[in-house]
């Protein structure tokens, strides 16, 4: 599957638009994971344990509209938007949100 977030995908032309296809992903913040990152925060470096979940949850997001994609019977995703963003009353928990269009291609002769 072809994914990208651009309009267009050099070496191939799009035949069919299939529709919007969008995949959500929310991680919970545990406890252990915001105090490491206050430490991180306070003695500088990384967050590695929020890169973390923000990865698996861009992979879910992603896994999901590979998913919506086929099912509508895409070969590639085009026009991508990812977007990251706290959620709940106190911000305990965050959303990944990956949106594109499914559509079907064939090379560009």
């Amino acid at each position: 599957m072809i994914m990208t977030t651009t309009d267009s995908l050099q070496g191939r032309r799009i035949t069919a638009y299939h529709g919007v296809v969008v995949g959500e992903a929310i991680m919970g913040a545990n406890i252990v994971k915001d105090f490491f990152a206050g430490i991180t925060d306070i003695i500088g470096g990384r967050a590695s344990a929020f890169e973390g979940s923000f990865k698996a949850a861009r992979i879910e997001a992603f896994g999901e509209i590979e998913d919506q994609a086929r099912a509508l019977g895409g070969d590639a995703v085009v026009g991508i938007d990812i977007d990251y963003e706290v959620v709940g009353g106190d911000g305990s928990m965050m959303m990944v949100s990956v949106s594109g269009t499914a559509v079907s291609t064939s090379p560009d002769i």
